[in-house]
Parts: C-alpha cells; sequence; structure tokens
C-alpha cells in the first residue's frame, strides 16, 4: 500500500493540475511576456520595448491615482470587515452571556447566521447594480428617497468626489461581513467551552473574554480573512466599473488598477502596457501576502 500511494495521488491530481497549468500559470507568464511588448492585441506582429512600458507607468500620473485608491481599499476593507464580523460572531456565540457556567450567544443566534450570509449569496455584478439603486441621486433611489421624505438630500453618494470611493467600500464592507461572520462563529466553536468556563468561574467579563481568550485563540483565522480581504481590495474591478460614475469616475475618484487594465487593454488597445500593469498588481499582491503573513505570525496555541 505504501508503495502505491504515490501512483494513486498522481493520477487524480494529475489532469488538474495540468488544467491550472494551461490555463491560468500560462497566462501569468504569458502576460510578464507581454508586458515587454507594444503588442495592441489585434496584430500578430510583436515587438519587444524592455521596461518601456514599465518606465511608463512610474509616470502615469492615472496609474498612481488608481494604486491610492486600491491602497485606500487595503487599508479599510480588511479593518472594518474584520472588526464588524468580530463583534457579530462573539455576539451570536457568547453574546447572552454565561448560564450554568456555560457562555452562549444571543436569542436566534442561528438565524441570525444565516441572514448575515445571504449576501454571500449574491453574485457581485448583482450586488453592484443593486446598490448603483440604492445611492440613486434621485427619489427613486431607497437612501435619497428617504431623504426626500424627511426634506432633506439629495446626497451624490456616487457623483461627490468626496464620498464616491467611501460609498464603494461600504458595498464592499456590506457584501463581505457575512461570510467572515459564519468563519469567526465557526473559529469560537472549535474553542473548547471549558475554557470559557474556567474564565467565567474566575468572574471574567465578557470583555474579557473576547480580548483575553477569543482573539489570540482566533489569530490564525484572523490571519487568513486579513489576506483574503486585502486580495479582495486588490481586485475591486466589478464594484468600480458598474457603480461609478464613467467607469472609475467622477474625475478618476474612483478608480482602481483592474479598471485600469481593463481600460487600456480594451478601449485603448495597449496590451502590452495593459499586462505591465497586470504584472506590477501582481507583485503588489503576493506582497501584501507575504508580508501579512510573515509580520502576523505568532506562535500557535495549544488547546
Amino acid at each position: 500500500m505504501k508503495h502505491g500511494r504515490y501512483p494513486f495521488i498522481i493520477g487524480f491530481l494529475i489532469v488538474p493540475v495540468a488544467i491550472y497549468a494551461t490555463f491560468v500559470v500560462a497566462a501569468y507568464v504569458q502576460a510578464f511576456q507581454l508586458s515587454f511588448t507594444n503588442w495592441r492585441g489585434f496584430s500578430p506582429d510583436v515587438s519587444y520595448i524592455g521596461f518601456d512600458n514599465f518606465v511608463k507607468l512610474f509616470h502615469d500620473n492615472t496609474f498612481w491615482q488608481a494604486i491610492r485608491h486600491n491602497l485606500f481599499l487595503l487599508l479599510f476593507l480588511p479593518l472594518l470587515s474584520i472588526a464588524i464580523a468580530l463583534f457579530f460572531s462573539f455576539l451570536l456565540n457568547m453574546g447572552g452571556g454565561t448560564k450554568g457556567g456555560r457562555t452562549h450567544g444571543v436569542r436566534g443566534s442561528g438565524f441570525y447566521k444565516v441572514v448575515y450570509f445571504f449576501p454571500q449569496l449574491l453574485a457581485l455584478a448583482l450586488v453592484a447594480v443593486i446598490f448603483a439603486r440604492v445611492y440613486s441621486p434621485d427619489e427613486s433611489g431607497l437612501i435619497n428617497g428617504l431623504l426626500h421624505q424627511i426634506g432633506a438630500g439629495p446626497v451624490l453618494f456616487l457623483a461627490d468626489e468626496r464620498l464616491a470611493m467611501w460609498s464603494i467600500l461600504a458595498v464592499l464592507v456590506w457584501q463581505a461581513v457575512g461570510f467572515y461572520v459564519v468563519l469567526f462563529s465557526a473559529g469560537m466553536g472549535s474553542i473548547p467551552a471549558e475554557i470559557y468556563e474556567a474564565a467565567a468561574l474566575d468572574g471574567a467579563t465578557r470583555g474579557t473574554l473576547f480580548f483575553r481568550v477569543t482573539l489570540p485563540l482566533l489569530w490564525n483565522t484572523m490571519q487568513v480573512a486579513w489576506v483574503y480581504l486585502g486580495i479582495a481590495a486588490f481586485d475591486a474591478f466589478a464594484l468600480v466599473n458598474i457603480m461609478s460614475v464613467d467607469r472609475g469616475g467622477p474625475d478618476g475618484a474612483t478608480t482602481v488598477i483592474g479598471l485600469e487594465i481593463v481600460r487600456n487593454a480594451f478601449d485603448y488597445a495597449q496590451f502590452g502596457y495593459a499586462s505591465a500593469m497586470g504584472v506590477v498588481l501582481f507583485f503588489l499582491t503576493i506582497t501584501f501576502a507575504a508580508l501579512t503573513l510573515r509580520v502576523t505570525r505568532r506562535e500557535s496555541i495549544e488547546l
């Protein structure tokens, strides 16, 4: 059995690995190759121009504007999503207090978990369409319709340069929180009840339980959540493309790297330049994930 294990494993892996290598790895490799060319996407003629595309990127104000917006999302999307998800998860699992030496969640916590998870069932493009209507500046918009009823507004959520990026961030957080509520709830459920019982018998408050017991034992789960949300912050193309005014507006106030890649490739037929942007985005994402895992690394806590 020992000698037949590896052929068995290889037999299962060879097809999916071959598919992944063909359609994912090969595409990445080709993007790296195209980033050193001036290929326009509609001709077999390709001229290698070295690092000219990357030099052009360095002086491209629109590209730097897009990077700033991605970094804005990178800072606030994980921070807000994790904080809100932790708050709801703690309420659903331990917010009901201690009874008989055991902690329990608020009444109806199982139902609330299902409700919080609903946004994950919707395609991101559909979420963008829904919230584009919610933010509509006329009375047909949910928020401005309510404001009109009390004689206020309208608020130009997506047309105001000061509000547009915050409005898109709010949608990203709304869409992400439900998944991490379920994820953190599963992590809290795996913590032995005896730990909470011992802390409760020692007189620990719910705040003490959260900061001294729950957070340290959920650290690895939070680390993974931070990486996933950071990757989502770099990949905000769909929401920005659908919700923003004039695709990245007003006046570039919401543009992101993914949108600039699509714009340069398919609107301006500069596939080589767009590939250079993709290469930069690739290294930004990999660097963020590696640094996050390195900086947040802690010794495992044995239960």
